[in-house]
């Protein structure tokens, strides 16, 4: 959904009105301008401004996007629409499960809906055609940027991930315009993802940032820029629930990358899967026969 992008970048009285909206979809489905003004705490001057930052013509259209999200919304597994956030100290794992899983469908399927495939598609052209690929991420990030290595490594890519400000540096600076860098931060603020993907940038590599916000200064530096919606939960806090919707999105374009890489993927994956299959666990027959000849 694209309003938890933009929020950060409205001014107050804005910001009050997407809160509202989106703590309670359902309602302003079903409310008047004035209520949700009300609501709000705000006019119905400030509602429609609000409107038309989303890009919206007026509030009718706003209504009709809160029906549509929150249609698809109970159709998740048939969980309640407003399931909340909040994991009290009293809940049971069963409670805990459907919140967590039904946070993280929806951060996904919004994702899904937000996310610029023309974007994606220039993404996994540069990838399929690369000479070297580099990932970078700190914190959080660097595991999410871990992944991505090791599915383009596995397919014949030449591809690396770092985490740590200098290492990244260093293989930035050996970048050329036949590379591509990618970068990960759900805040798109990390000072030294930026740093990387600039400097990367810099060297005439493509570059791609992944990040919630699209006005980031993350996404400012980046030729190819797409963004992923979070729900927080309490313990899972917006950059630790960044985390799926990320991994959606990485793996799209690994598939994407594959897809386009078709016969040498295949050859790849094969020659792979044969090089580690010695060092597979045992069949639980194999297992037990060693077992009474070692007695």
């Amino acid at each position: 959904m694209r309003i938890r992008a933009a929020l950060p970048d409205l001014p107050a009285a804005l910001q009050r009105v997407g809160e509202q909206v989106l703590s309670a979809p359902a309602v302003v489905a079903r409310a008047t301008i004035l209520e949700t003004a009300e609501r709000s705490g705000t006019s119905a001057a400030t509602v429609t401004r609000f409107c038309r930052a989303l890009g919206l013509p007026g509030y009718a259209d706003l209504r009709l996007a809160m029906a549509e999200e929150t249609g698809r919304s109970s159709a998740v597994a048939g969980w309640e629409i407003d399931i909340g956030r909040e994991i009290l100290p009293t809940d049971s794992l069963q409670a805990m499960l459907d919140l967590i899983t039904t946070a993280d469908l929806r951060a996904i399927q919004e994702t899904a809906a937000q996310l610029d495939l023309a974007e994606v598609e220039k993404a996994a052209d540069a990838i399929a055609h690369a000479g070297r690929v580099e990932v970078y991420g700190i914190g959080g990030s660097a595991l999410v940027a871990g992944e991505m290595q090791l599915c383009l490594h596995r397919i014949g890519i030449p591809t690396w991930s770092w985490s740590d400000v200098h290492s990244g540096l260093t293989s930035a600076a050996l970048l050329g315009p036949s590379d591509v860098a990618i970068a990960v931060s759900h805040s798109g603020a990390t000072y030294e993802t930026v740093e990387m993907l600039s400097a990367a940038g810099s060297r005439g590599a493509s570059t791609v940032a992944l990040t919630s916000f699209r006005n980031s200064a993350l996404a400012e530096v980046a030729d190819i820029v797409l963004t992923t919606a979070i729900h927080e939960t309490t313990f899972r806090p917006d950059a630790l629930a960044a985390r799926h919707p990320q991994l959606i999105v990485l793996d799209l374009i690994y598939v994407a990358v594959a897809q386009r890489r078709y016969e040498t993927t295949g050859v790849a994956l094969n020659l792979t899967a044969q090089a580690v299959s010695s060092h597979r666990a045992l069949s639980p027959e194999l297992a037990r026969a060693l077992r009474k000849e070692q007695r």
